[in-house]
């Protein structure tokens, strides 16, 4: 098996990139290293998987040619290069969308044009739902709930961007799966949620659980925007890992489809005033946070309804929330040096 991972060296890249090789595939890492500390994961995948099957070539998706040159001769391509943030988005939505929208465009023509097609799958965000304003939202004492979504948002909610990251991002997600029904090309979409775990290098604007966990450990500052009773859905890396490779094992019966991936209605947190408690417990001492004001287009909650997943993926998360985050933090205290 030959895989392709754009964006190879990000923390969900590395992570898929490991699964692989330690399964005996050869893998490609994709990745122009824009994004800090990209170059300590490949580092540490080439220090973990020497020798002839890793390849690393830097490129960026943003460029057609280089794609049509390394992407034809692999088995499947697993597209994870992008712009990730939403406040980004806003500030420059031109390199969002060269990024998103074209990067992706240019990987799917890349693989369309390839002698033998490989499958492509694609990090999608459940971003491309919006505020969901029209959802029903119940406030309840540390957290809110869907007032008619008791098992979380499924796949047929209607797509309502609400940012130049969810535009892009979007548009993307509905090229993938087009290039499946018009030419054929075998895909896979995922809506992914708060997806956490080693080797994430979490910022304020990405990745706000390693961002606490790593704060929390080195005693750095803390914001909650918002009164923090805001509820995420959390998938371990580990988890999504499993997803990404059932869904390349299934790819016969589910090519053209998308997919919710998210910790689900089981494996969710309250940003912080249930995440705070836990975090508190696994550091051993309190945690001082300021409050700033809410950000535009921040859902008060979002929980994925992973049951066509479950049912056609044969997948389900098995890392529970308590479990993952002890993982997480245990990682950071482990490898604080690398922060």
């Amino acid at each position: 098996m030959n895989i392709a991972i754009t964006g190879g060296a990000g923390f969900i890249g590395c992570n898929l990139a490991a699964s692989f090789l330690t399964s005996g595939a050869t893998v490609t890492v994709i990745d122009n290293l824009s994004r800090p500390r990209t170059d300590q994961n490949l580092a540490w995948l080439q220090e973990q998987f020497g020798g002839d099957q890793l390849r690393f070539v830097q490129a960026d998706i943003r460029d057609a040619a280089a794609m049509r040159e390394i992407i034809p001769g692999h088995d499947a391509v697993y597209h994870l290069a992008a712009q990730v943030a939403v406040t980004t988005s806003v500030k420059d939505p031109r390199e969002d969308f060269q990024i998103n929208a074209l990067g992706t465009f240019n990987v799917l023509e890349a693989a369309r044009q390839a002698e033998k097609p490989p499958v492509v799958i694609f990090a999608s965000t459940n971003k491309v739902y919006g505020g969901m304003e029209e959802v029903s939202i119940v406030e309840q004492a540390n957290r809110y709930a869907y007032g008619d979504f008791p098992n979380g948002i499924p796949e047929d909610q209607l797509l309502d961007f609400h940012s130049p990251y969810g535009c892009s991002k979007g548009a993307a997600d509905q090229y993938v799966r087009d290039y499946a029904r018009i030419y054929g090309l075998k895909t896979v979409v995922f809506r992914q949620s708060c997806i956490y775990g080693p080797r994430q290098f979490g910022v304020e604007d990405q990745g706000w659980a390693a961002h606490f966990a790593i704060a929390a450990v080195l005693g750095r500052p803390i914001t909650i925007y918002g009164d923090g009773k805001q509820v995420r859905d959390m998938l371990y890396i580990d988890d999504l890992v499993r997803a990404y490779r059932s869904a390349l094992e299934h790819i016969d019966s589910v090519s053209g489809r998308i997919y919710n991936i998210g910790g689900g209605a089981a494996n969710t947190l309250a940003i912080w005033s249930e995440f705070g408690p836990l975090l508190e417990k696994l550091v051993a001492h309190p945690i001082e946070v300021n409050y700033g004001d809410w950000r535009p287009g921040d859902q008060p909650v979002y929980i994925s309804d992973i049951s066509k997943a479950e049912r056609e993926l044969g997948w389900k998360p098995e890392v529970s929330v308590e479990e993952g985050i002890k993982r997480l933090v245990e990682w950071v205290q482990a490898n604080s040096s690398l922060f």
